[in-house]
């Protein structure tokens, strides 16, 4: 275990459940919260897990960042739809600290980096993860983890290429690993970001659309047919991407990976998609970081993409209703 501090920049689904992790193993972790303070502060924090239910009676709660302790790893667990506001919620990092960004969609590490220069007098490095896990918030202070668990980081830099793992990267690799948690390294995070846009981009938004569960949407023909559709113009795309901006090196995504999605999703716990959830409780989407985003670098390759353009459009009209 290292000595390394953390603060959790967002404690809902995915902040609560890995920050209770890091906690339940030792590490010093601090939580930043919202309308949750109040229960949190005298009730902790209460994981409900298909790994085995845990409680948390004490965790080191703030409903200001200004009030949390200078911090090794500031995890940025937050919705992409707020990171316009990420520099008033961070908290002041140590020399050498870092932004651990577990996020959905394309470019989000971009956008946090912009919001970030100079905040602690220095612009922090930015590492990647990706959570591959099924969770939800379903309660004050309480967190129903339903299926998966994994974590994969890479290190962020501005020219999209590959760069290899930090040492801080690994430290923070070996935190995760010591509470139970599945972690990989990645030397390619933009690429890594691409895969997950595979199963994010016809899940997310046709959960919305259809008013479905994962479940059942694998058990339609027809929208199974659209996910798949969907999945390979995002492949398209990716595979576009790294040919332009890496030409030559082969840099590209496997070529099963569509079928082995749709095995795995069989295999899911039935599951209402972050977006979905988001869309029931009248918040904002992440139709930006998720469709928007992709879109644009389809556009930009001149990549043919029907099928989610469709999407994107039907959710723009869900999201305009949803605000008025």
């Amino acid at each position: 275990m290292t000595s390394l501090r953390y603060a959790i920049i967002g404690t809902g689904a995915i902040g609560g459940y890995f920050g209770s992790k890091l906690q339940q193993a030792g590490c010093d972790v601090h939580f930043l919260l919202r309308s949750d303070y109040d229960h949190v502060k005298v009730h902790g924090l209460k994981i409900e897990s298909v790994d085995g239910d845990f409680e948390l009676p004490t965790v080191q709660a703030y409903d200001q960042a200004s009030n949390m302790p200078p911090v090794d790893v500031a995890i940025v667990a937050l919705k992409t739809t707020t990171n316009s506001q990420v520099s008033k919620l961070f908290p002041p990092l140590k020399s050498g600290g870092t932004v651990l960004c577990l996020q959905n969609g394309l470019g989000v590490e971009g956008a946090i980096s912009r919001q970030l220069k100079d905040v602690n007098g220095f612009t922090p490095a930015i590492i990647g993860g990706l959570c591959f896990i099924c969770a939800v918030k379903s309660g004050p202070g309480q967190i129903h983890h339903i299926d998966y668990g994994q974590l994969m980081l890479g290190a962020h830099q501005n020219a999209q290429q590959r760069c290899e793992p930090t040492v801080l990267m690994k430290a923070i690799a070996a935190d995760f690993d010591k509470a139970n948690v599945s972690v990989k390294l990645t030397d390619d995070l933009p690429m890594e970001r691409w895969r997950k846009l595979v199963w994010n981009v016809p899940y997310n938004g046709l959960s919305v659309v259809l008013n479905a569960t994962t479940e059942e949407m694998m058990a339609d023909d027809g929208v199974r047919s659209l996910i798949t559709t969907l999945m390979k113009e995002v492949v398209a795309i990716a595979n576009a991407w790294g040919e332009h901006t890496s030409p030559g090196t082969k840099r590209n995504l496997p070529i099963d990976i569509v079928e082995n999605m749709l095995v795995h999703t069989d295999a899911m716990a039935p599951y209402r998609t972050s977006m979905k959830v988001d869309y029931d409780e009248k918040r904002p989407l992440e139709i930006q970081a998720i469709l928007t985003r992709p879109l644009k670098e389809a556009q930009s390759l001149g990549i043919s993409v029907p099928a989610m353009t469709m999407l994107h459009h039907q959710l723009a009209f869900l999201t305009q209703g949803l605000r008025q």
